[in-house]
């Protein structure tokens, strides 16, 4: 599992700048939308933290086409599925590894965009706070997806429908944890548990779930 990690770390990094891909259209997402609601610095703020989220989600659906489609067309997905680590071992560690390539980004590059949008201090802080907790759940719901599609021609944007309905209670609690912080009657410990308890779920569930289906989809 340890050598898959970082096998996979080190393509992301090295293969032609793949791992910038996410952040570059995270930052394409946050920089437009000063433009399209106009320069009022309080409607930005008020709006900033669901942007974000927003921009974080969508830029992760961006990357998990590649989770293993480079590995069936070289054949290397085969040899991890006869080989002898478990399937769900094998799965959480390019999981984990796509995060840190992708995910991690997003979650430093969230505070410089925080100060674009016009955040206060507190908002920046439960904003990557949320991100951090909440973004690996997106990537493992994503493997599941990915894992259903990687046999289908054009399977990305399957790969997106597939995902995003199961993330938008990600997204939910990720927006409502980051008001919490920052509005006083509303609540942040609640929604901030709920989130990281998505986290842990799906990364116990969605790596078997996606070596299941990456089974069946080679018998």
């Amino acid at each position: 599992m340890t050598a898959v990690f970082w096998r996979d770390l080190k393509l992301a990094v090295s293969g032609g700048g793949g791992a910038m891909t996410a952040v570059i259209f995270f930052l394409a997402v946050v920089a437009t939308v000063p433009f399209g609601v106009g320069p009022d610095l309080n409607l930005l703020s008020r709006i900033g933290p669901a942007i974000l989220w927003i921009g974080a989600l969508l830029s992760t659906l961006l990357t998990l086409d590649r989770l293993f489609q480079a590995d069936r067309e070289d054949g290397t997905l085969d040899l991890m599925l006869t080989g002898p680590t478990p399937m769900p071992l094998v799965v959480l560690g390019k999981c984990l590894a796509l995060w840190a390539a992708s995910g991690l980004p997003l979650v430093l590059a969230a505070p410089a965009l925080g100060l674009f949008l016009a955040l206060e201090p507190t908002a920046i802080g439960a904003v990557t706070l949320t991100l951090l907790a909440g973004t690996p759940a997106i990537t493992f719901i994503g493997a599941v997806g990915a894992a259903v599609a990687v046999a289908l021609p054009r399977g990305g944007l399957l790969v997106s429908v597939l995902v995003l309905p199961l993330a938008i209670p990600v997204l939910i609690f990720g927006v409502s944890a980051t008001y919490g912080a920052v509005n006083d009657p509303d609540p942040f410990l609640s929604p901030f548990l709920i989130l990281v308890a998505l986290t842990l779920f799906f990364g116990a569930l969605g790596p078997i779930a996606a070596a299941a289906a990456l089974k069946a989809g080679g018998d």
